[in-house]
């Protein structure tokens, strides 16, 4: 897939018979439950909202009702923090399981990373392709105003089973070594997590791999 959302398909995955949202989920949480203690985190892309869309307001609230124990990391092409308001309004009683992830790609301005910063909840992806930065509104080079978790998605890798970007991620935190940094894309099997966990990553969104069924490999 490597990011190329015009390209995408309905799932074909090993743990779910279909690609319903909710099926779709509970097979993730099966195959990768969280450690004890630790909270179950789902991360959503919503993609017809990422692409100028409607958010699909009505399948998040599903997943959020049907799996209470759930956090849902939800990037739905956020452009600035009133965005973000104005969705947490429609989920309601949810709201409070629900992270926004800016993507930097969608970020609309220096001021919007600003107050997007304010928001402990708030979630930036540093998003590039090709080894370049997707970046309008130049959030990467302002490590300053980073929020306290931080996303580095090459969305290059994303599907492809090309292994981490570990390269980009390390260049990254090293800017910024006191947040939270969680990689994406690339993940083939238990080694490339090992390798994740070893430059520093406290997690890596993990897909293809779950849904191949190729994490296991040694």
């Amino acid at each position: 897939m490597r990011g190329e959302r015009s390209a995408y398909q309905p799932i074909v995955s090993r743990l779910a018979d279909g690609s319903a949202p909710r099926d779709v989920a509970r097979g993730l949480l099966a195959a990768a439950p969280p450690a004890a203690g630790r909270e179950a985190v789902l991360y959503v892309a919503d993609l017809d909202a990422i692409q100028g869309g409607a958010a699909q307001v009505g399948i998040l609230r599903e997943l959020l009702a049907a799996f209470p124990q759930v956090c849902l990391w939800l990037d739905a092409g956020f452009a600035e923090p009133l965005a973000v308001r104005a969705l947490r309004r429609e989920f309601g009683p949810f709201a409070a399981r629900v992270r926004p992830v800016y993507g930097s790609e969608s970020l609309a301005s220096a001021a919007a990373l600003d107050e997007m910063a304010q928001d402990p909840h708030a979630i930036l992806s540093l998003d590039s392709r090709l080894e370049r930065p997707i970046d309008p509104s130049g959030c990467w080079q302002r490590p300053d105003a980073w929020p306290h978790t931080v996303i580095v998605m090459t969305l290059d890798r994303v599907g492809a089973a090309s292994g981490p970007d570990l390269s980009t991620f390390t260049r990254l935190r090293e800017l910024a070594p006191d947040r939270v940094w969680i990689g994406a894309g690339g993940v083939r099997d238990a080694r490339d997590l090992r390798a994740a966990a070893a430059s520093g990553a406290a997690g890596w969104l993990v897909a293809s791999a779950l849904h191949d069924g190729t994490l296991d490999a040694q």
